[in-house]
């Protein structure tokens, strides 16, 4: 059974929000990765940005835009009702409070650092990509897909990491924090590079289904 081009935007955008919820929850470890502590967030993110750029290419910047718009008002609701739940009495015979406040709650800075980043970094690379697409007249995929990410996950974790933890205390000066920045950047640069080759295979995975019904293209 063939995959409409719909069904196929409606599996992105579950995907897209799952990636999202995943990097807010998750994306609280933190690891190393050749000696740079990073948060395992960073294994989801790559998705957020691909995706957008996948459905920017086939359907436009509007539909790419419509993309973030939601997700943003998901994530205010979720952390809405994290909040709320880790605020309800919990049972007296339930002795894990602590350990899912601690696991659930973050603080109200990190929460605005989070929201903040997502929709500007998102919207941003929906601009670029679609600046780069008009640019090259709709060829050279690779350009626009890497460009776009690049800048806008330095615009993510720069605005992340300034919100969240500029002078928290004395050691985090803005030359601290970029310290930090910057090599986390370049993993994420890495990760964007890597997915590459996915966002051809999802432009692909769409345009196949059109041509095998012999429609034609997908609407921009």
């Amino acid at each position: 059974m063939k995959t409409s081009s719909e069904t196929k935007k409606l599996i992105l955008f579950a995907l897209y929000i799952t990636s999202m919820v995943l990097v807010n929850t998750l994306g609280s470890k933190i690891t190393s990765i050749f000696g740079i502590r990073v948060s395992v967030g960073i294994f989801f993110m790559p998705l957020l940005f691909l995706i957008t750029d996948i459905v920017g290419e086939i359907f436009g910047r509007e539909t790419s835009t419509t993309f973030v718009n939601i997700s943003t008002g998901m994530l205010v609701f979720m952390f809405i009702m994290m909040w709320l739940c880790i605020q309800v009495i919990p049972n007296p015979t339930w002795g894990l409070q602590e350990a899912y406040a601690m696991i659930f709650g973050s603080s109200m800075r990190m929460t605005i650092a989070s929201l903040i980043s997502f929709i500007v970094a998102q919207h941003v690379d929906v601009i670029v990509f679609a600046f780069f697409k008009r640019v090259t007249h709709e060829k050279h995929l690779w350009i626009r897909n890497n460009v776009s990410t690049i800048i806008s996950q330095f615009i993510d974790t720069t605005i992340f990491m300034f919100i969240a933890f500029y002078h928290l205390n004395a050691k985090y000066t803005a030359g601290f924090i970029f310290s930090l920045i910057i090599p986390y950047w370049i993993f994420k640069i890495a990760f964007a590079l890597m997915d590459t080759p996915f966002c051809y295979l999802g432009v692909w995975w769409f345009r196949r289904g059109e041509k095998d019904s012999g429609s034609g293209e997908l609407n921009r």
